[in-house]
């Protein structure tokens, strides 16, 4: 397999050194046809080797081009991997304890990359121009570039249905996403920090429909709403920062609209035994969230769900109402600057979003029923675990300062998202990781 990320230097497993400390590889084991991710880090001393395995321990040796290690998890079950090195890759088999007999043992193929030292210097700005686009929240698709916390990126998106800032079918309709962006140092518990420092417009119209999404549409208007969903076309001043729908007439002909650039989709890849997720649907990985509040200047919070984070993002709206209730926002193409960082060993349950002046949970659900009340629990969770809030405590905030939205009607889920000010709040005790 060619591993072709922008960040991954060429480097030879054996150095002229006899000794090599720290080294990570990202690990793909083959399930039965399921791909399953690890991270293995392991020291080595002449040809021997010492580490973990997601934190079960690792040990081993390194004989010419070949590596034997052997690891064993907390119930004391070994397996045992033997593979190939060529440069900064493995190729190879796991033996390893049968997932529904424990007196069995199953052979699985197995291949790993390396993780490149981070680059001298500390945090730096990348610029990536992407030339491919996923359809799909996939953790078994090729990262882009591999970044570190602190890092900042400087990338493009494209719209909705394909289309580049210069008019150009980039890709399949369908919310098609730029990345993934891997990110060193994340792992299954921890929580991904997404910065947005610049979300910017970056041509001269955006595409949408004239419709009304039939969650948000009253029976006495259905009849009369099937002659709506026509395409409408709008101009985007980016001088004034207003929208105006091209070619409008009678009481619309003076109608414009302020843009606020957002992201449609923001997301980490699913969790292990989740199927690629199309780019149209939400989860706890965020998704199609569609969250008008995802715009620069605000702080993005996703719960890290496999090696790296896997960061995806697209689907860009030059506005949007709450509830995108005409199916399809203000569609447009956009440049975006974002800052990565990792609170480490601290798992949220959904996405959260931070502004100067507020924090907001979104909750993802079938019902906006169901939708509100993960909303309220997760902001109830955010209480209690940064500010300091008991759960008493928490519903006296709740009840005199809680605020509710309805971000997404036109996905197959549907958002609600709860939000309280800061101002209101203690100080948050929440540490971010250390940019290095």
């Amino acid at each position: 397999m060619k591993f072709g990320f922008v960040a991954l230097a060429t480097c030879a497993f054996f150095s002229a050194a006899t000794s090599k400390a720290n080294e990570t590889w990202i690990v793909r084991t083959d399930l039965w046809g399921n791909p399953a991710f690890s991270t293995l880090k392991f020291d080595r001393d002449g040809t021997n080797i010492s580490g973990d395995l997601d934190g079960d321990r690792a040990i081993g040796d390194v004989k010419a081009n070949r590596i034997t290690f052997q690891v064993t998890d907390s119930r004391g079950r070994q397996s045992r991997f033997s593979a190939t090195v060529t440069g900064d890759q493995l190729a190879g088999k796991v033996d390893a304890p049968d997932t529904n007999d424990s007196k069995a043992r199953a052979s699985h193929r197995f291949t790993a990359w390396r993780l490149p030292d981070r680059p001298a210097g500390g945090a730096r700005t990348v610029e990536f121009r992407p030339d491919d686009y996923s359809n799909t929240y996939n953790a078994d698709r090729l990262p882009v570039l591999t970044i570190w916390p602190g890092d900042s990126v400087q990338t493009t998106t494209i719209d909705s249905g394909g289309v580049d800032e210069l008019g150009v079918t980039r890709a399949l309709f369908g919310n098609p996403q730029t990345g993934p962006f891997f990110i060193a140092g994340a792992e299954p518990g921890d929580t991904l920090v997404v910065r947005l420092n610049q979300v910017r417009l970056n041509r001269d119209y955006a595409d949408s429909l004239d419709a009304i999404v039939g969650r948000a549409l009253g029976a006495s208007l259905v009849s009369e709403a099937t002659n709506l969903g026509k395409p409408t076309r709008w101009r985007l001043d980016r001088a004034s920062g207003r929208a105006y729908p091209v070619d409008a007439t009678g009481a619309l002909a003076e109608y414009s609209v302020p843009v606020r650039p957002m992201l449609g989709g923001l997301a980490v890849a699913p969790g292990f035994g989740m199927p690629p997720v199309s780019t149209g649907d939400t989860g706890r990985f965020g998704g199609n969230m569609d969250f008008n509040e995802v715009v620069e200047g605000n702080t993005v919070y996703l719960p890290v769900q496999q090696p790296g984070a896997l960061l995806y993002l697209g689907d860009a709206h030059a506005v949007q109402g709450d509830g995108e209730t005409s199916q399809y926002a203000l569609e447009t193409s956009m440049n975006v600057t974002f800052t990565v960082d990792l609170i480490k060993g601290k798992a949220i349950n959904m996405p959260r979003v931070e502004s100067p002046s507020q924090i907001m949970v979104l909750g993802q659900a079938g019902s906006l029923d169901e939708a509100l009340r993960a909303a309220s629990t997760g902001i109830v969770q955010w209480l209690q675990q940064d500010y300091g809030l008991t759960l008493s405590q928490a519903a006296q905030v709740l009840g005199t300062a809680m605020r509710y939205s309805v971000p997404n009607l036109a996905g197959r889920s549907v958002g609600v998202a709860a939000k309280i000010d800061k101002a209101l709040l203690p100080p948050s005790r929440r540490v971010v990781s250390a940019s290095n």
